[in-house]
């Protein structure tokens, strides 16, 4: 299938039917509403974000891809309560993270919010299981141990709990990681570039469990990568680009997706080329 260059004026319709979940009629995850964030200002001011209208369904791996500079971490970083928007609303749930304090947005991070991000971000000083429980331990909640144990099962990591992060692999970090934010049973998690620092095999192990995550404990998951493999693992793929989504597809394929991601590098050089 040939696909043309984006219209940033347009998102295409890639896909036949309306997702499951969202036919369903529940309430979004997560969604944002007019987003837009905008760095500097007069001469220098940047619009890493244009006017985002986007909603993240229950029980849903949606990843985001787009050029560098397209705005797609930004928007995951103002989705997940990382940065605050300079205009709009940003929804987890029922609440509206825009209209919160400091004290609610790190309770919205800490209870409904799980993160996976590329460098791990282990307690290197703490055993793996101390590095999974940590965020419910902060918090001053004791585990669902029968959820715990199914999280830990799921990532196998049964054998390497008392394993300190050193002792580990990277790609059993990253799983420790994944195990730590599925733990609280979130209402969504955030997973910024997961398998960069990994190899093949090991982001394969990583990815496979963000989607059994999602399909067989509904967890919602939303992915920045740039990797057209570990999209294709996802329910579909956002792209960005200039701060805003041009374009949506729904189960994706690593070939379909990197077809797509040549068509945006093919309009880039064309609007980069001079003019004779």
């Amino acid at each position: 299938m040939t696909h043309a260059a984006p219209d940033q004026d347009e998102i295409a319709t890639d896909f036949a039917a309306v997702p499951s979940n969202q036919a369903a009629g529940g309430p979004p995850a997560a969604r944002a509403v007019d987003l837009r964030k905008v760095y500097g200002s007069g001469d220098t001011q940047v619009a890493a974000l244009d006017g985002v209208n986007v909603e993240f369904w229950p029980g849903q791996f949606t990843a985001i891809m787009g050029p560098s500079g397209s705005g797609k971490s930004t928007l995951m970083h103002c989705l997940a309560a990382l940065d605050d928007a300079t205009s709009g609303q940003v929804f987890v749930g029922d609440a509206d993270l825009t209209t919160l304090g400091d004290k609610e947005l790190t309770r919205i991070r800490r209870d409904r919010i799980g993160f996976v991000f590329q460098s791990f971000n282990l307690v290197p000083t703490l055993t793996a299981i101390e590095n999974i429980t940590l965020p419910m331990d902060i918090a001053g909640r004791k585990p669902d141990q029968q959820w715990l144990d199914t999280v830990i099962k799921t990532v196998g990591l049964g054998d390497r709990l008392t394993h300190k992060p050193s002792q580990l692999s990277g790609g059993q970090q990253q799983r420790v990681a994944c195990a730590r934010a599925l733990a609280g049973r979130p209402d969504i998690v955030f997973a910024d570039e997961p398998t960069g620092n990994l190899d093949s095999v090991s982001g394969a192990e990583v990815l496979g469990f963000l989607q059994g995550s999602v399909r067989e404990f509904g967890q919602t998951v939303v992915m920045v990568t740039h990797d057209p493999n570990a999209a294709g693992y996802a329910d579909r793929v956002l792209f960005l680009a200039d701060g805003r989504i041009v374009d949506e597809m729904l189960d994706p394929t690593s070939e379909r997706v990197l077809d797509r991601m040549k068509s945006f590098d093919a309009h880039a050089a064309a609007h980069a080329a001079p003019v004779s």
